[in-house]
C-alpha cells in the first residue's frame, strides 16, 4: 500500500506539474490533460489501515483517473472487484462511490459522485446523488442549485420550480442573481449561429478570441482546431485593428494549444504583436476565466469568439458568466458585446441550432462552475 501510495503521489505530481492547472471538459466533449509517461500500479486498498488514509487514496485513483485514465482491467481486478468497468469515467465514479461508504457523512464527497455521474451523462443516477445531499442538509443552497438546475435541463420543471422555491428561502439575493444567469444562458442557447464573418465590428478595442481543441499525442493540431484558426484568420484579416486572443494551456510535446494557434497565425501572415497568448487553461470553463483576465488586462471591450458549432453555446455561457463576475469583482459595467463565428461541424446549419437535452445539462453544468461552484469540492473546478 506504500508503494501505491507513493506511485499514485508521484503521478499526480507528475500531472499537476505538466498541466497549468485550471478546469475540465475541453473543447467539444471530454477533458483532455497532458499525458505522462508516469504509469499507476494499482493494488488492493486495504481495510487495516485508517479511514482518512483509505479515502484520500480513493481520491488520488479517482483525479489520476479523471485527468489521465489508465489500466481499466488492473482497476476492475484489484480495486473495484465484481465491478466492470467501461471507461475512465466509470473508475472516477465507483472511486467516489468507495469514498462515500467509508464517510456517508462527508457531502464533498457526494458532490464530487454527482459530477461524475453528471459527466457521463447519468442524469438520473446524479439527481438520486443530490437528492441524498438534500435530505441530509435540506438548506445546502448548491445542492438545491444543482439539482434543479439539472432537472430543468432533464424536462423537469415541477423540480425546477421546487428547488428554486427553495433557494428563495435559503438565500432570495442569492437565488435571484442565479435565477438572472439561467435566463441569461437560455437567451444565448437561442442565438444564431454565424458562419460568415459578422458585419459591422467594432474598430477598435475589440478582441478575436479563437477557442483550443486538445492537440494530438504528438504535439500537431488536429482538423478541429486549424478549422477553427481559418474561420478566426478570416475575420483578422478584415479587421486589421482587432486583438486576437487563443487559448488552451494543455501542452503535448511541450507545446501548448495556445502556442501552436500563435505559430500558425503567423505562418499566415498575421503580426505577432496582434496576438494574446492565454496558455493557462485546460478546458472552457478557464477558456473563459482566464481570457477574461486578459480582455480586462488590455482594455478590450467587445469580443468575437470563434470556436466549433458544436461548443458555442456553452463557450458564449461561460464567457459572458465570466464576464460578469469581472465585472462585479471591479465594481464596474463593461457592457461587453459578444458576436461569434463557428466552424460548422454539423451537416447544415439548420442541424447546429438543434439544442438537446444533453448539451444543455453541459451547458448548465460550465455555467455553474464558471460561477464559481468546483465539480470535484477542494480537487477540480
Amino acid at each position: 500500500m506504500k508503494n501505491l501510495k507513493k506511485k499514485l503521489g508521484l503521478a499526480l505530481a507528475v500531472t499537476v506539474s505538466t498541466v497549468t492547472f485550471a478546469t475540465a471538459y475541453a473543447t467539444t466533449s471530454v477533458p483532455t490533460a497532458a499525458t505522462t509517461s508516469e504509469s499507476i500500479n494499482v493494488s488492493s486498498i486495504r481495510n487495516d489501515e485508517p479511514t482518512s488514509d483509505r479515502i484520500n487514496e480513493y481520491k488520488k485513483i479517482a483525479m489520476y483517473y479523471y485527468w489521465n485514465g489508465g489500466d481499466i482491467q488492473q482497476a476492475e481486478k484489484e480495486i473495484f472487484k465484481g465491478i466492470t468497468l467501461k471507461g475512465k469515467y466509470d473508475v472516477v465514479e465507483n472511486a467516489f462511490k468507495e469514498a462515500t461508504l467509508l464517510d456517508p457523512y462527508n457531502l464533498d464527497l457526494k458532490f464530487s459522485l454527482a459530477s461524475t455521474q453528471i459527466i457521463q451523462k447519468k442524469t438520473s443516477e446524479a439527481l438520486q446523488t443530490y437528492k441524498q445531499i438534500l435530505n441530509l442538509e435540506p438548506n445546502n443552497f448548491n445542492a438545491n442549485l444543482l439539482y434543479g438546475a439539472y432537472s430543468k435541463a432533464n424536462g423537469d420543471d415541477s423540480s425546477y420550480k421546487s428547488s428554486i422555491s427553495n433557494l428563495r428561502q435559503i438565500d432570495s439575493r442569492k437565488a435571484n442573481e442565479y435565477l438572472q444567469k439561467l435566463e441569461t444562458t437560455d437567451g444565448i442557447i437561442n442565438e444564431k449561429l454565424n458562419t460568415a464573418v459578422p458585419a459591422n465590428l467594432p474598430q477598435e478595442d475589440h478582441a478575436i478570441v479563437i477557442l483550443g481543441y486538445a492537440l494530438a499525442d504528438d504535439g500537431s493540431m488536429r482538423q478541429p482546431l486549424l478549422e477553427r484558426l481559418k474561420a478566426g484568420l478570416a475575420i483578422a484579416k478584415q479587421y486589421p485593428n482587432s486583438k486576437i486572443v487563443v487559448t488552451g494551456g494543455v501542452p503535448k510535446q511541450g507545446v501548448t494549444e495556445a502556442d501552436a494557434m500563435s505559430n500558425w497565425l503567423i505562418s499566415q501572415g498575421i503580426e505577432k504583436d496582434r496576438i494574446i497568448l492565454e496558455n493557462k487553461s485546460t478546458d472552457t470553463v478557464e477558456n473563459a476565466l482566464f481570457s477574461t483576465a486578459l480582455l480586462e488586462k488590455e482594455g478590450l471591450k467587445d469580443v468575437t469568439l470563434v470556436t466549433s458549432a458544436s461548443h458555442m453555446r456553452r463557450a458564449l455561457t461561460a464567457f459572458k458568466e465570466a464576464t460578469d463576475f469581472y465585472d462585479k469583482m471591479n465594481g464596474q459595467n463593461n457592457d461587453r458585446n459578444f458576436t461569434n463565428v463557428v466552424y460548422l461541424d454539423y451537416p447544415s446549419i439548420e442541424e447546429a441550432h438543434k439544442v438537446s437535452n444533453d448539451e444543455i445539462l453541459v451547458i448548465y453544468r460550465d455555467l455553474l462552475r464558471t460561477s464559481g461552484i468546483w465539480q470535484y469540492p477542494g480537487l477540480q473546478r
